[in-house]
């Protein structure tokens, strides 16, 4: 008889959205409920498919909860399998290896939570079946600076052994190294499935041994864009190993580019941008969406865009809402005014503007002055960011700089727009 199971990892369970609730409460609200539904459907989607057990590959939690709500929550969700007869096994992993919750609360005896030494379970099988052993091991704190694979148990002789693993492996851009452990090590570990977690997009390496990083179920925010899932897996009585890919995300991110090159009118503009906002939504595969527009292109409309685009942004609200299930959480421009060629020899509506414009392009910005003050005011601004947020000026040297060159830029930009600026009276 074949051998399935769900497995999901990084379910951050509610988690602290405060970026996101600084700029949209009720969009902060969805997202943080929305990891609680996307729980919700895969102990739905373990019930609905009769599987033997849900493995859960770390970071249940974001931190050291003591919520009582969570608590309660969890423990009804992991009761619904326990009634089904569904095991369920857990790590822990960087962000809740110091859970009180999972240290504490009483939970079914078919629940299994691997401690911090590592562990094999061999599953109750039929005469006949194919044996199956789970092996883990839980971060014991909160940093694991070395690889833990020599610390499992050697895999079980004529089973098929999977085993739960919380790492970086190789390293990925957007993660802190935790426990990290070569792709290689683990493909020649002897073990037929490794059930990872940490890395927050989905991944399969096949071969001998499988490889699978299922991301997070639900994204945070739009650095966690597109669709997310967990993933259903069948061991077949010839120890074949098939993968398939659920979705559980509610909401999904996405970027949105719309392209305003050559509109010259508002509203034409807004018609391009609702235009946009009706596809993406169509073709977004979860329940809601949430686009953070980019605005590209060169158009006459770019500086009025610039100076006025708080109005921009609640006019994309509007429209957004207008769709139905469909959120905007950001507007970014990357929109320029033509050149006097691009216009076709027509000048440009402020020609002091663009002479300045021209001016801080060819003998401000790239003078080694220029550069060198703003940089050292970036790393005073880097200084002061708490150790979390000192990533968006970029995570290596080489982000850095591409990163306040853009910053710079779009304060030109910013300041000129201002210059340009003029009454919108018939914007809308």
């Amino acid at each position: 008889m074949p051998f399935r199971f769900v497995h999901a990892a990084d379910i951050h369970l509610d988690s602290p959205l405060r970026s996101l609730a600084l700029r949209d409460l009720e969009l902060a609200e969805l997202i943080g409920n929305a990891t609680r539904r996307a729980f919700t459907d895969i102990i739905d989607l373990c019930l609905d498919e009769q599987v033997d057990a849900l493995l859960l590959a770390g970071d249940l939690y974001d931190g050291e909860q003591t919520s009582m709500k969570t608590a309660l929550f969890l423990a009804l969700q992991l009761r619904k399998l326990h009634e089904a007869g569904i095991q369920v096994f857990i790590i822990r992993g960087n962000h809740d290896a110091l859970s009180r919750i999972t240290k504490e609360l009483t939970l079914p005896e078919t629940v299994k939570v691997f401690g911090g030494r590592a562990d094999a379970v061999q599953i109750a099988r039929g005469r006949g079946d194919v044996p199956i052993t789970i092996h883990g091991m839980s971060f014991a704190q909160p940093h694991a600076p070395d690889s833990l694979l020599g610390r499992y148990k050697a895999p079980v002789e004529g089973s098929v052994n999977i085993g739960l693993m919380h790492t970086s492996l190789d390293g990925s851009p957007g993660h802190d190294r935790y426990a990290p452990c070569p792709v290689g090590d683990l493909q020649n570990s002897g073990f037929d499935y490794w059930a990872l977690g940490h890395i927050h997009k989905r991944s399969v390496i096949d071969g001998r041994c499988k490889l699978v990083m299922p991301g997070i179920p639900q994204g945070r925010d739009i650095n966690e864009a597109g669709p997310k899932s967990v993933s259903l897996v069948t061991v077949a009585d010839d120890r074949s190993i098939v993968i398939e890919e659920r979705l559980t995300s509610v909401a999904q991110f996405e970027r949105i580019q719309v392209d305003l090159a050559g509109i010259d009118d508002w509203r034409d503009m807004l018609a391009a941008i609702g235009g946009r906002l009706n596809e993406a939504r169509g073709m977004a595969a979860s329940e809601h969406l949430i686009g953070r527009l980019q605005l590209s292109g060169a158009t006459p409309l770019a500086w009025r865009i610039r100076s006025d685009l708080d109005h921009v942004k609640t006019e994309a609200v509007s429209l957004a809402l207008g769709i139905g299930k469909c959120w905007v959480e950001g507007v970014e421009l990357t929109c320029t005014a033509p050149t006097q060629a691009e216009s076709e020899g027509a000048a440009l509506s402020s020609v002091p503007v663009a002479e300045l414009w021209r001016l801080i392009q060819e003998d401000i910005l790239p003078t080694e002055g220029y550069q060198a003050e703003l940089r050292t005011i970036a790393d005073e601004l880097r200084g002061q960011l708490p150790p979390e947020c000192r990533h968006i000026l970029g995570s290596d040297e080489a982000g850095f700089q591409t990163r306040i060159a853009e910053l710079a830029q779009q304060g030109v930009e910013d300041v000129l727009a201002r210059l340009q600026a003029t009454p919108t009276a018939e914007a809308g």
